[in-house]
């Protein structure tokens, strides 16, 4: 697409169908912002906060397919499936669990890095100006470990982040304690990442980059897409509702809930929801001085507002099945583990779903055979981290501006 300004509709009001706007705005087009519950109510509300750059390495490094089966019965351990909807889960599990292999895990890598790799630097490219900054800060990312043998049985996942650029140091003993002394005894070693971020309330930063978008014009709809209008191969419109809202162009970024309206695009999905669970402890007598990757129970605490977030679990139970309480005592006691003697005020449950294809990275690109559609959905566990740099791909596309990067990895095709 050539036009100087074009109407488009975004299905989506997460951190990518947000970012889309705001850089298709700058760009000088018309934007139209639609989602089922409106701005950052779903996954981008929920997530662990953190921007997490070196997050190259997916879930499916090698050894899964050992490990996973005495995970499924450990209480103590993140991964839980709800075993009635194993039937429905197993066509896309086979195809998931194929790409837990170390030529797949650096296929992945290196498609992740352009989209992720320079997060922090993308989200103030997109954030200035909005008055979305205040939620914005700039922080280290730490990986806890027991002690320096169990880091080193993470040393494939540091392989590939060193082939990639990244840098870190390793902080044992006394020098961890120095760093921060928030934590247990037990844990004595940690990986200390620089140039990372935080978002200290996710919701609302993506809220209030939404309000920017309204305030210069966007025109923000509650409700659900139903439908793709268009005429000969071209998008000319999408039903919501009862009604037809007119657009040049329309960009898919729904996360899980894409993948009906992309069917109806002639594109089958691999998609599954990863259920994400997080606990929020409000008033903490204890905060972290950055956010942490607990490595032990694999999830992310995260300095926020007034609040300590917890973040993290694999569930695979589909999107309708009510929240596990075992998930949210797991995030308990991982807590009161890690950091002795923690107490709070009052707790926030939250459950949500991360939109994961089978080969764990997103779909960017135009759709095929159809003139004015795009998608940007699937990033698993790094939407918010990979939101901006999403967004301003998209907005190059549409635009007729050829990205500096190349799309092949993330073609919305390459499943067919």
């Amino acid at each position: 697409m050539t036009d100087t300004s074009n109407t488009v509709a975004i299905i989506g009001a997460g951190i990518v169908g947000v970012s889309t706007a705001i850089w298709l705005q700058r760009a000088g087009h018309r934007v139209i912002l639609i989602d089922r519950k409106g701005p950052g109510e779903g996954t981008s509300h929920g997530n662990g906060g953190v921007l997490a750059s070196c997050s190259i390495v997916p879930v499916t490094v090698p050894g899964l397919m050992r490990k996973a089966p005495r995970m499924l019965f450990d209480p103590n351990q993140p991964l839980f499936l709800r075993w009635g909807y194993l039937p429905t889960l197993a066509p896309w599990l086979i195809r998931y669990l194929r790409h837990a292999n170390a030529d797949a895990v650096r296929r992945r890598a290196a498609a992740l890095a352009p989209i992720i790799g320079d997060s922090l630097a993308e989200h103030q490219a997109l954030a200035a100006g909005t008055g979305a900054e205040k939620w914005l800060h700039p922080a280290d990312y730490l990986f806890l470990y027991n002690d320096r043998r169990h880091y080193d049985g993470d040393a494939f996942g540091w392989s590939i982040r060193a082939e990639h650029g990244f840098k870190w140091d390793l902080l044992e003993g006394e020098a961890f304690r120095d760093y921060d002394p928030a934590f247990s005894p037990m844990l004595t070693c940690a990986a200390r990442l620089k140039d990372h971020g935080r978002i200290s309330d996710p919701g609302r930063y993506v809220k209030d980059l939404a309000a920017h978008a309204e305030a210069g014009g966007a025109r923000i709809v509650m409700g659900e897409v139903t439908d793709i209008a268009r005429d000969g191969g071209r998008v000319t419109g999408v039903r919501v509702g009862g009604d037809t809202l007119p657009c040049d162009a329309v960009v898919l970024a729904a996360g899980v809930w894409s993948k009906p309206l992309a069917e109806r695009l002639g594109l089958r999905m691999p998609l599954e929801t990863e259920r994400g669970y997080h606990l929020e402890l409000w008033e903490p007598s204890i905060m972290p001085r950055s956010p942490v990757m607990v490595a032990s129970g694999k999830f992310v605490a995260t300095p926020m507002e007034g609040r300590l977030r917890l973040a993290g679990i694999v569930e695979f139970g589909g999107l309708d099945a009510p929240p596990s309480r075992a998930a949210f005592a797991l995030l308990e006691r991982s807590i009161r583990a890690a950091m002795p003697g923690i107490s709070w005020k009052k707790t926030v449950e939250w459950m949500g779903h991360r939109p994961s294809l089978i080969d764990s990275t997103p779909v960017i690109g135009p759709v095929p055979g159809v003139e004015g559609a795009f998608l940007g959905f699937g990033h698993d566990h790094v939407g918010l981290t990979g939101g901006p740099k999403t967004g301003r791909l998209l907005a190059q596309l549409i635009g007729g501006t050829a990205p500096n990067i190349n799309l092949a990895p993330y073609a919305p095709a390459r499943f067919q």
